[in-house]
């Protein structure tokens, strides 16, 4: 089998952590050091805490959760929080009647918390939230002890930490999610073919959101930097950019902070990736940079090299190639919806739909706006930010390993031409399974599962019956 089929050293990397059936108790030792029981507990006091969630993102960038009492949080610190393995799939039943994930009968899970990721809710200080990682339980024979592949967190900072080791970089992204809001006082009035975009009597009708959103975040840890009113009920909210998985961390946080947001005033949030036709999709551009970490702690971003005009590096255009090469292959992680490829297909809305990367215009799949960073421009805000980034790292490494070519901005070369990307959900289902190295790079237990969610959506959509359908063919047909 040729080393494309196996996914690179980043498949064989991946493949060596999950074989290690020592994780859970390494973790659990380090819960259990007198020093981290002794802080949390601290915490846990002064904020005066009474409940936990301990919490997983799923497989569909959803997040489960369990609510424990919080005096109970040094057995949780040790035994973990059991949950029923299709939890990480959503708990979704196929068309036929299947638990996607193992069924009914799947194995539980356990799930050790992470200490350091312990914040107080600020919408209610009694309430706090913890991540987990997710492990097969020690008394599962072989398996007993190994990283969970379903745990995309988890799989992810993994992944990253060995992308750092082998290359000396370190990914670091800032995302840019735009999400809809409805509900009163949320209405536009606009003339006909005008935006509304930045219009400061449109942010003033927002203002009750995004005062308590900024002020929550900020309470959260997000380092909030700016925000712009975009479409119709469309506001982007931006934090600091910083390493990728801190930055896939907190865009699960951001979402939680707009649903709760959404609760107090009355409102509807969503991250839909195109609610509406003609007007702009939700987006979730991925702004990326490689940093290369010295021992002493300073950083050097390498993806530009002190020119005034834009430009990247030779390193950023190998990353590049690398990201262009394998996007219709990770084109069903970037729009994991039936809904995402509307927004595509609805013309003049800015939302890339080829495999070109270009000088500050965004028409393209990866746009260099500034010097030293790489705009990824096709994932949605339905996203799942740790899959993107996993699949966007694994191609990242396979640029540089390989020294890929992008060709200059606006062509392309020779090992990206004749690159098509799908343009519906059953086109990425059948582009994901053809790249046979992403295949090879991310865990099969995790590919597997997610092909089976995405055909049961694409063939649940396939067999349903529109509006459109009947306006089109009732009396149509003579």
């Amino acid at each position: 089998m040729s080393d494309l089929k196996t996914g690179g050293r980043f498949g064989a990397a991946l493949r060596e952590i999950l074989a290690d059936d020592t994780a859970f108790a390494r973790h659990q030792e380090a819960n259990l050091r007198p020093e981290t029981v002794a802080a949390l507990g601290a915490k846990i006091r002064e904020h005066g805490v009474k409940y936990i969630y301990y919490m997983l993102p799923t497989v569909g960038s959803r997040t489960v959760a369990k609510v424990v009492p919080a005096k109970h949080f040094e057995r949780n610190l040790k035994k973990g929080i059991a949950f029923h393995r299709t939890a990480l799939t959503d708990l979704q039943t196929s068309r036929e009647g299947e638990l996607i994930g193992g069924g009914v009968a799947a194995h539980e899970f356990w799930g050790l918390p992470e200490p350091e990721t312990f914040d107080v809710l600020p919408w209610d200080p009694e309430v706090a939230r913890i991540f987990c990682t997710a492990y097969e339980p020690p008394h599962l024979g072989e398996v007993g002890g190994r990283l969970l592949p379903l745990d995309t967190r988890a799989l992810f900072k993994a992944a990253h930490a060995g992308f750092t080791e082998r290359t000396g970089l370190e990914l670091r992204s800032g995302l840019e999610p735009e999400m809809t809001w409805s509900g009163p006082g949320t209405e536009v009035i606009s003339k006909e073919d005008q935006s509304p975009a930045y219009q400061v009597e449109n942010l003033e009708k927002m203002r009750p959101m995004y005062k308590k959103v900024i002020s929550y975040a900020q309470e959260l840890g997000l380092d909030m930097i700016e925000g712009d009113y975009e479409d119709d009920g469309q506001v982007e909210l931006n934090w600091n950019y910083d390493r990728a998985d801190l930055t896939a961390e907190r865009m699960t946080t951001y979402r939680q902070i707009c649903k709760q947001v959404a609760r107090e005033l009355g409102l509807q949030a969503s991250f839909m990736p195109k609610p509406y036709n003609g007007k702009m999709g939700n987006g979730c551009h991925h702004n990326l940079s490689l940093w290369r970490v010295a021992d002493d702690g300073t950083a050097e971003n390498v993806i530009e090299d002190g020119r005034v005009e834009l430009h990247v590096t030779e390193l950023a255009r190998h990353a590049i190639a690398g990201m262009l090469l394998h996007t219709p292959g990770s084109m069903l992680v970037m729009g994991s919806t039936v809904n995402s490829y509307k927004r595509y297909w609805d013309a003049g809305q800015f939302a890339p739909s080829g495999a070109d990367w270009g000088l500050d215009t965004r028409g393209v799949a990866i746009r260099i706006s500034s010097n030293g960073r790489m705009e990824y421009r096709l994932p949605d805000a339905s996203v799942n930010p740790y899959l993107s980034h996993l699949y966007l790292l694994a191609s990242i490494e396979h640029g540089l390993e390989a020294k890929l070519d992008p060709g200059e901005p606006g062509e392309h070369s020779e090992v990206l031409s004749g690159i098509v990307v799908p343009n519906t959900l059953g086109m990425a289902i059948e582009a994901f399974e053809a790249d046979e190295y992403l295949m090879g790079a991310i865990p099969e237990a995790l590919t597997k599962i997610f092909i089976q969610l995405k055909r049961d959506e694409w063939a649940r959509y396939c067999g349903l019956i529109t509006q459109w359908e009947f306006d089109q063919y009732w009396e149509a047909i003579p």
